[in-house]
């Protein structure tokens, strides 16, 4: 064969051959445009090393479902919230504005310290005095006053963040607010999570992540009162006070779409909340639970580019669709961690769940090759994924991850009728 010609086959083989190896990572960003920031690096493993790499992780089994197409979320993540293994993520720990999904770490913090939810409060001219420039409010007014119920009404159906002010107030003030919120977050090991303001109005450096914001809505669900208000459909909101001294009311429905099937959203069978929301520079944010066949899963999406009307709540219920239906199917590719407190089974009141503490013994014993690492080709829909790892420790760290959380239940949902 003449050189020449040897030459050309080489550099044609080595093309493909470089074509087929960087082919995962390189469809991961298929669904990113040229103008849109990237993900870093480098990001948090909390929950197990592939949710800190960039891309979309996934292990698909035999007969599991490929992924959905054209999801344009810059972040996302899909979860089993009983015992707390990932499905499948992208990029799940890009720290990102969170707009009004904060408010979920803002309740989770803020709520049990607001008992009994019949107290009243009567509002300040102050506590609406440093609202964010076209904050989402229900309508609180100065003078009125208020049931603590009333409120968080106004925070989980209309994303009031005159409401988040008031509910502040009687907790102690804004800094008192956002400096336990930050100590919650860090109790969930939420650690992508900076808080700057509670209702998630948009600040400087204020960042959560999918991953963290799953973790508070994971916790909040452990609530009876959080997951009452996240759940309710619509309800009546006191209004301005009538000559006879009794109360008008108005009524308010819940912003999220696939709870209340407003706007041409069709609504999502089993949802029982959590949050959703949006400002400039978060786009749109929503977490979401839903109940099928007995089985509960968590999604968030976080800021998704398509132009498709309300993309977030489409790409989230496509995610769960996929999730119910890879459910058993799937190796999971990570874990939501249980808090710190958490009793793990060990005694030692740790909370680091199984992935976390093969991360720490990969720390101490160098790297391992009991997993592999899979970024699905054409943005993770299926096309030359790896179908099997190494050794049987996933069937061990299984275990562990039951263990931790059948000591840190989900409660049963119920999908709340409209409130009259």
């Amino acid at each position: 064969m003449p050189a020449l010609k040897k030459i050309a086959l080489t550099v044609t083989s080595a093309a493909l051959l470089s074509t087929f190896a960087i082919s995962p990572a390189s469809a991961v960003d298929r669904n990113t445009s040229a103008n849109r920031p990237k993900p870093p690096a480098g990001m948090s493993r909390v929950g197990g090393e592939l949710l800190g790499r960039t891309g979309t992780q996934v292990k698909l089994g035999v007969g599991a479902p490929v992924l959905p197409k054209d999801l344009t979320g810059r972040s996302w993540i899909v979860a089993d919230a009983e015992n707390g293994e990932v499905l499948a993520a992208h990029n799940p720990h890009w720290r990102l504005p969170p707009a009004s999904t904060l408010k979920m770490l803002f309740a989770d913090t803020v709520m049990p310290g607001l008992q009994p939810k019949t107290r009243t409060y009567t509002v300040q001219e102050k506590d609406l005095a440093d609202l964010g420039e076209g904050s989402s409010l229900v309508g609180v007014k100065e003078h009125l006053s208020y049931t603590v119920h009333d409120l968080w009404l106004g925070v989980f159906l209309r994303s009031g963040n005159d409401a988040v002010h008031v509910l502040s107030s009687m907790y102690g003030g804004i800094p008192k607010t956002v400096a336990d919120m930050q100590s919650h977050a860090e109790e969930l090991q939420a650690l992508d999570t900076k808080v700057v303001s509670p209702d998630g109005y948009d600040a400087p450096d204020q960042v959560s992540s999918a991953y963290d914001l799953t973790l508070f809505a994971r916790s909040g669900l452990q609530k009876a009162d959080f997951r009452e208000y996240c759940s309710t459909a619509e309800a009546d909101f006191p209004g301005a006070e009538k000559k006879n001294g009794k109360r008008e009311t108005f009524k308010i429905q819940n912003t999220n779409r696939l709870l209340t099937g407003a706007d041409g959203v069709d609504p999502y069978k089993g949802i029982a909340g959590v949050k959703n929301g949006y400002t400039t520079h978060a786009g749109n944010t929503f977490t979401g639970v839903a109940e099928r066949n007995g089985k509960v899963l968590l999604v968030t999406v976080m800021n998704p580019s398509s132009n498709v009307p309300h993309a977030v709540y489409k790409e989230a219920a496509s995610l769960l669709d996929w999730g119910f239906a890879a459910s058993g199917k799937v190796t999971p590719v990570g874990e939501l961690v249980p808090p710190k407190s958490a009793d793990t089974g060990t005694g030692t009141g740790t909370g680091k769940g199984p992935a976390a503490a093969h991360e720490e013994d990969k720390g101490r014993n160098g790297p391992s090759h009991d997993t592999e690492a899979v970024a699905a080709d054409d943005g993770g829909r299926g096309v030359g994924i790896a179908l099997g790892i190494a050794g049987g420790v996933l069937v061990l760290l299984a275990g562990g991850v039951f263990l931790v959380n059948r000591r840190w239940p989900l409660p049963d949902l119920v999908r709340r009728l409209p409130r009259r």
